[in-house]
């Protein structure tokens, strides 16, 4: 996905001018990102993230580690895009859980906020975008694999 540097930068500088001068957040360089894998999926989760309906998300860790990049932790902070590379909204991880896939349970599948928000069709979504991921690795999924299960809230634009 392509990544607007410049849109970016715009977005974090009206985040942190509205913050009083010492917040810590002056202090944080944040990631860009936009969820999923297609452009289309990245625009409709997106828009639920503004929309209040999903406050989640869940990655392997490699997903990180294979980018030399370290894990998740709470008080993180990032930039979410659109397909486009444009961004919409600051999000700040508020907790994060290393759990089996298939340990996943109902309730956190609700507040990923996606489809119907049933665990069914979050474990059907996640099989397959982690299928893919290990795919690309050479690996297989194996639902007991760890996945790194991530609230949030936005902080930014206020709600």
């Amino acid at each position: 996905m392509r990544i607007d540097r410049a849109a970016c930068k715009s977005f974090w500088r009206s985040y942190l001018a509205q913050l009083p001068a010492g917040h810590p957040h002056h202090a944080v360089r944040p990631d860009a990102f936009g969820f999923g894998a297609e452009l289309g999926v990245a625009d409709e989760l997106a828009a639920l993230v503004l929309a209040g309906c999903k406050r989640a998300t869940t990655s392997l860790p490699v997903q990180y580690t294979a980018l030399g990049e370290p894990l998740p932790q709470p008080g993180d902070l990032s930039i979410i895009l659109q397909g486009d590379g444009v961004p919409v909204a600051i999000i700040e991880r508020t907790r994060i859980e290393t759990k089996p896939f298939e340990e996943v349970d109902a309730a956190y599948a609700a507040i990923e906020g996606e489809g119907d928000g049933s665990l069914a069709q979050w474990r059907a979504g996640h099989m397959a975008y982690f299928g893919a991921v290990c795919e690309r690795r050479g690996e297989q999924f194996d639902p007991r694999m760890p996945v790194l299960c991530q609230e949030f809230r936005v902080v930014w634009p206020p709600t």
